[in-house]
């Protein structure tokens, strides 16, 4: 499994080095269904994709988010689980809500991920162009939110909501910035490989081990995430 160990709760690291969170989880039943043994592999969330494109890795989870460029590189199951794409800011800050953007002087987001990639594009695709900052993980793009070096932050609910507990001063707008659907990849070459993890997923969600596994590390009164049907979105 190829994912980013610092995309808490999806995935991280303990003070011990082993890994942990719902990626890790869902992953593990994945592979006891197959009989398999699962090893994660932590690495840059921008070589995750690439890993298993090239045949490193078998599958990628990474609270991947399943997008039409993604799909030109790796085959997807269905989705698992939905994600939602928050805005941190300060807490006095003048951007209110997503179409406050455009004020920001500079948008700090995760490199690779689907956050840099929207706020990245040009603004006739709806970005904010070089505005978007991008950082190699992101604690530090809310480091330098901290620092006054951006003045907002677009990076998926719940790790926004980790950050914004451990850093005094800043909240998570009422309004996100847009909803995504999260799924495992596995490399286009490997058919039997992405039927067989689609299988075993799809069976998880039908008993209500992915339901319970969410519900483990995300508050179930929130409605920013939720368990996909055993069909994709």
């Amino acid at each position: 499994m190829a994912t980013n160990a610092a995309f808490p709760p999806y995935e991280s690291t303990d003070g011990n080095g082993n890994y942990s969170g719902i990626d890790v989880e869902i992953a593990t039943k994945i592979a006891e269904k197959l009989g398999l043994k699962l090893v994660v592999d932590d690495m840059d969330f921008s070589s995750v994709i690439t890993s298993v494109q090239g045949g490193k890795e078998d599958i990628a989870m990474a609270g991947l988010t399943v997008t039409d460029e993604r799909k030109k590189n790796v085959d997807f199951t269905d989705s698992y689980a939905t994600g939602v794409q928050s805005i941190i800011v300060k807490e006095d800050s003048d951007i209110k809500s997503a179409d406050d953007l455009s004020k920001a002087s500079a948008i700090g987001c995760q490199e690779g991920t689907t956050g840099y990639i929207y706020c990245s594009a040009s603004e006739d695709d709806g970005g904010y162009g070089d505005k978007a900052i991008g950082y190699a993980n992101g604690a530090q793009a809310v480091q330098a939110l901290m620092q006054g070096k951006v003045d907002a932050v677009v990076i998926d609910n719940n790790p926004a909501k980790e950050y914004v507990k451990a850093n005094e001063g800043l909240k998570i707008l009422d309004t996100p910035y847009v909803q995504e659907d999260y799924a495992i990849g596995v490399n286009k070459k490997n058919p039997g490989l992405r039927d067989a993890v689609n299988k075993a997923l799809n069976e998880l969600i039908s008993d209500g081990t992915v339901q319970q596994i969410l519900d483990k590390y995300i508050n179930t009164d929130a409605d920013s995430e939720a368990v996909s049907s055993s069909s994709a979105q």
